[in-house]
């Protein structure tokens, strides 16, 4: 495995919720991960934030089967105070995307795939939409 991606909440949710118009590239993403040809990692914040959104469609079982299913497939590292704290000190407008850009960075993770990529204003890591990743993988 050569590479190491940080997956957020709406990439995983377009898998799990099988969302129109953005499922098939996010499928890829979480397939590559699933065929051990990359490292999927995430945090437990991202779980519980797809937890408490599956839960609402699908009820408490389904959602937490579903997170099971992907939890086989997804590393989980931790958000510790200094990415907390980064995350405070930062730039970024949206406090749940810096906290999931920071972690990255510590975790040392090689590229980010989000479909928030406007929120990542001159990232010292790549940052990239699952359409765009399956792009530049499949020239």
């Amino acid at each position: 495995m050569s590479r190491s991606i940080f997956v957020d909440s709406d990439v995983i949710l377009d898998v799990l919720e099988k969302r129109e118009g953005f499922y098939l590239h996010s499928a890829q993403v979480l397939t590559l991960g699933d065929e051990k040809k990359v490292r999927l990692v995430t945090t437990s914040l991202v779980f519980a934030n797809v937890y408490y959104l599956l839960r609402k469609h699908l009820g408490i079982e389904k959602a937490k089967e579903s997170l099971r299913k992907l939890r086989l497939i997804v590393d989980v590292v931790s958000v510790n105070s200094k990415e907390v704290d980064l995350a405070l000190n930062s730039e970024f407008s949206d406090f749940e995307d810096a906290l999931q850009y920071f972690t990255a960075l510590e975790n040392k993770v090689d590229l980010v795939i989000t479909r928030n990529v406007r929120d990542y204003k001159n990232p010292k890591i790549a940052v990239m939409t699952p359409q765009q990743y399956m792009s530049v993988l499949n020239k």
